[in-house]
């Protein structure tokens, strides 16, 4: 098998955490070739779409953890498999790029550029308004206002944001609204999202991993002392849990919409009783649920790659 991975530099990722190298190391272990470029390394090229990037190969040893064959310019329609696995922010740029692995006409690209596109991880929730809590998409002021009068406490954010960066919580007695708004809307012309703050949130934000629409594991991710976000990019706690009845009536509800649309792997987020995010992009947590779990996360999306692939790859997905 070929694979291409389009990501960030490899170069900073951490070994012990970063989903998408333990993705490689897995595909090396069976036997893979892998392939590595950087988004901006993307082209159209008069029918063709390519990538300049580097024959990759990975290994888990801290500060020497991949080496690089020669430079290289490839059609990525001769691979198997093309990862979509850049991080956020979900800007124009990286919408672009879906338009252009759209084009790919025979390798799989996952998860489906299509559906990531039109499936933002703060968006796709808005189809399912009975798993989630109260929600406003606007960037009107007095729309904002008018929610925060009806739930008093909420959590406002940038709707295309990551990692927990930005991340606001006013609680009834603050005033700083209006000056959130001023900062918000002076950075970009995109609309907020204010959900209802949720109190469950102190016990955790569960992070469930599905492989092609099954739940198959989760960790709880507790925020620090005297924090609101419990993103472990922003020193949350990651530890082991289980699923509920309540999670698995959410995996259920949009499992098939998930795997129906190519999404093999997906992160969604929960408090509580609640749904907050359905993660497409990039999402993480693969190697704290094998160490919580001891069960082979990586292989189990891979697993589910070699069965699309066996059902004739992406005409079955699009």
């Amino acid at each position: 098998m070929k694979v291409a991975i389009q990501m960030d530099p490899i170069g900073s990722v951490d070994i012990d955490a970063d989903s998408t190298f333990r993705l490689a190391e897995e595909a090396q272990a069976r036997g893979a070739e892998l392939f590595y470029y950087h988004p901006d390394k993307l082209a159209w090229d008069e029918g063709r779409v390519t990538a300049r990037g580097w024959p990759l190969t990975v290994q888990r040893v801290r500060g020497d953890h991949f080496a690089l064959g020669a430079e290289t310019t490839v059609d990525l329609d001769t691979f198997d498999v093309v990862w979509l696995r850049q991080d956020p922010p979900f800007d124009m740029g990286y919408i672009t790029t879906t338009h252009l692995l759209d084009q790919l006409s025979s390798a799989l690209v996952v998860n489906a550029p299509t559906w990531v596109r039109n499936y933002p991880e703060k968006l796709l929730v808005l189809q399912f308004p009975d798993l989630t809590p109260p929600t406003m998409i606007a960037r009107d002021l007095d729309a904002l206002r008018a929610f925060r009068a009806r739930h008093g406490d909420i959590i406002i954010k940038p709707l295309y944001g990551n990692g927990g960066a930005g991340v606001f919580r006013l609680a009834p007695e603050d005033k700083n609204l209006v000056s959130l708004h001023e900062m918000f809307t002076g950075i970009n012309n995109e609309p907020l999202i204010a959900q209802k703050f949720l109190p469950d949130v102190s016990n955790g934000d569960k992070r469930i991993i599905l492989v092609d629409g099954v739940p198959i594991g989760a960790i709880n991710r507790v925020p620090p002392e005297g924090e609101t976000r419990s993103n472990l990019h922003v020193g949350g706690r990651a530890e082991a849990v289980g699923l509920t009845a309540r999670d698995r009536e959410i995996c259920d509800a949009i499992g098939p919409l998930l795997r129906e649309k190519g999404q093999i792997f997906v992160g969604i987020d929960v408090i509580g009783d609640y749904l907050t995010e359905i993660n497409l992009t990039s999402p993480t947590g693969i190697q704290e649920l094998e160490q919580f779990e001891g069960i082979n996360v990586a292989g189990a999306i891979w697993d589910a790659i070699a069965a699309r692939l066996g059902q004739g790859g992406p005409a079955t997905i699009r």
